[in-house]
């Protein structure tokens, strides 16, 4: 990626990245001493240290992670920008976000069609990935905007509310759970879930550790990374799944899943839109918010 920014600070993004000297002077290509002394420069320059050493590991102080948060997010209003300027002539409106994976799969599709039937030439790229991964495409600044099902530091981003969700819990249609459906013998099936840093797992995390619960007190868990194949699998009773209901509205309404009747492991969640707060763009990102949130709600 090319910057606009000073050349030590590409050297100081580089470094809070991969947190090592060497590494950091190979994908460079200059001497190690060299990034050692541009990241001096910019702590004279600053008046403060940027990085320390905690463990014998380098790490960034908290003006390092202020630093970084600053010119992540000039990065990403200048490739917004240079890619509205260099689209102009081609009249196209090209936009870079992310969502998650029940956002992505199951959501967006219908509100992208209503908007390429309205506006055929519009450039879209979407990258579907779990909530951590966007928030780092985020801060890279090689995504505009993200549409997030999980937990994310409400200070440190800004956000608009999309909707409110029903997350709940699905086994198959031939289940004994659709007979007794007690907590003591929900954990005795195989729990088949999402990997770690996804919304989806994390919201059932938080849902089970305000029960006093955690994943161990299921019987087996099965980690999935694909939400079509835990659906299937689930379909073929291998085990029960909480997801939320947006993600299976097609299999509920086809009767391949059922619905589980368990209050304690329901729950109503937040679907948000969310970018980098101060961006240079925030207007512009917002109107994409209201396209979004109006073809959703019609």
């Amino acid at each position: 990626m090319e910057y606009l920014l000073d050349y030590r600070c590409e050297t100081f993004l580089v470094l809070s990245e991969l947190l090592n000297y060497t590494k950091t002077a190979q994908k460079l290509n200059i001497t190690q001493p060299g990034v050692t002394q541009h990241i001096k420069y910019l702590e004279e320059y600053y008046k403060c240290n940027l990085f320390e050493y905690k463990n014998r590991k380098v790490a960034l102080t908290e003006n390092g992670i202020k630093l970084k948060e600053f010119l992540t997010k000039i990065i990403s209003d200048e490739n917004y920008f240079k890619e509205h300027i260099l689209s102009r002539e081609k009249n196209n409106k090209p936009i870079h976000f992310g969502a998650t994976l029940t956002i992505g799969e199951y959501i967006m599709p219908d509100i992208l069609s209503v908007l390429f039937k309205k506006n055929p030439d519009y450039k879209i790229d979407m990258s579907v990935a779990n909530t951590q991964q966007l928030l780092e495409k985020l801060l890279q600044g090689t995504i505009s905007f993200a549409l997030v099902e999980g937990a994310f530091d409400k200070f440190k981003y800004g956000y608009e509310f999309l909707s409110s969700e029903n997350f709940i819990g699905v086994c198959a249609p031939n289940s004994n759970l659709l007979k007794e459906n007690s907590l003591e013998e929900i954990f005795k099936h195989s729990l088949i879930i999402r990997e770690a840093g996804s919304g989806t797992r994390e919201v059932f995390e938080n849902i089970l550790h305000q029960q006093n619960f955690s994943l161990k007190n299921f019987k087996n868990i099965i980690e999935i990374g694909n939400m079509s194949a835990i659906k299937k699998m689930v379909a073929n009773n291998l085990g029960i799944t909480f997801l939320y209901e947006a993600a299976v509205k097609k299999e509920l309404q086809e009767g391949t899943l059922c619905k589980l009747n368990i209050p304690k492991l329901s729950a109503i969640r937040e679907f948000n839109f969310i970018y980098l707060k101060d961006s240079l763009h925030k207007n512009e990102y917002l109107n994409w918010f209201y396209v979004f949130r109006n073809i959703y709600r019609t």
